[in-house]
């Protein structure tokens, strides 16, 4: 076993876990650990990895146990912050067998490593969609109530941690970021990061697909403003074994959403309806709690955030919009996704 203290990072990779791995670099309680990032690039992509000595990439799937268990073997990991998931809210119906192996079964694998090998404290990323709808502001007291398959596989892991406390002592924090958006996020996948979408289809010519009115509300989180409070978790005592809503306050409209974007690359917003989906109309949270145990700070505004974004975006160009693979179901799916399949 590498005798040097690693943090985990699963999905380090992906867009959250590149804004992550970059935060425990820059903070001083990590000061000399070591970062170990595993993603299989599903969703992902190595180039987001930082170049530094101080992490090392394994390109693999918590869905593995056998290479999950192999990582704690090897390297003394004290804490893990698990972000690994396909967070697909609306495919997820349609992709259920894959949607409970990556986002449930991939978490036991960690949890039971972390279990074995006595790690200190793992984070982990739900998401407000294990409230469900017409609950805003969605508390942390708010009784939870998951519409689809993603939200569902988000609220059994927070119970299995719960679970795994208080028979095994292990210490967890849990986040339920929503509707998060920023540089490195993954503007080809057509499921899921609105934002993303949206700028992708603005750099290829194209209209913005809108599902029903568009007048379906969320709160817009930047990426970079849930760093402090994630990589604070495992040293704060007060984060131990509790749950926080974490991201941006102000809901505003999809519509709004795509008009704001439009602005930033000084084109006229040209949207494209849709059939409506089944999805949650109006998905806000409180952050008090989060506030009050990390600290207060300035959001970064959507106007703001949208720019950042955007000048990586262009640095970047627009990706390649791909298709999942593996569809169980088609039944209920919404058109535009069937006519991809299709093509």
């Amino acid at each position: 076993m590498t005798q040097r203290k690693t943090i985990l990072v699963t999905g380090g990779a992906g867009f959250l876990g590149a804004h992550l791995t970059r935060a425990l670099l820059q903070d001083s309680r990590c000061d000399g650990a070591q970062v170990l990032v595993l993603d299989d690039l599903s969703g992902g992509f190595s180039e987001n990895v930082p170049d530094s000595d101080r992490v090392q990439f394994v390109c693999g799937s918590v869905t593995d146990a056998a290479l999950v268990e192999s990582l704690f073997q090897n390297y003394s990991i004290q804490i893990v912050y698990h972000l690994a998931a396909y967070a697909a809210e609306g495919l997820s119906h349609f992709i259920r067998r894959f949607n409970y192996t990556n986002n449930l079964i991939g978490s036991v694998n960690v949890i039971n490593s972390c279990i074995r090998h006595k790690s200190r404290h793992l984070v982990f990323t739900s998401s407000i969609a294990v409230y469900g709808s017409g609950q805003v502001p969605m508390l942390e007291s708010t009784p939870p109530q998951p519409e689809d398959p993603y939200g569902i596989a988000k609220l059994a892991i927070e119970q299995d941690l719960k679970a795994a406390h208080e028979q095994f002592g292990l210490n967890y924090t849990v986040f339920r970021p929503h509707n998060v958006y920023g540089e490195y996020q993954n503007i080809g996948d057509r499921y899921r990061n609105v934002v993303g979408i949206f700028m992708n289809r603005i750099l290829q010519g194209q209209p913005l697909p809108v599902f029903g009115d568009g007048e379906q509300q969320r709160a817009f989180s930047y990426v970079e403003d849930l760093m402090v409070p994630m990589v604070s978790a495992p040293f704060v005592a007060e984060a131990c074994c509790n749950t926080f809503n974490i991201g941006a306050s102000t809901p505003v409209s999809v519509l709004e959403l795509a008009q704001a974007v439009s602005r930033e690359f000084q084109v006229s917003a040209d949207i494209e309806f849709l059939p409506p989906r089944n999805e949650v109309k109006v998905a806000w949270a409180d952050h008090s709690r989060c506030d009050q145990v990390f600290g207060a700070w300035p959001a970064t505004s959507l106007e703001e955030g949208l720019h950042r974004m955007a000048n990586w975006v262009r640095s970047v160009g627009a990706r390649k919009t791909s298709n999942f693979a593996d569809i169980e179901l088609t039944e209920g799916m919404p058109a535009s996704w069937q006519d991809a399949i299709r093509r």
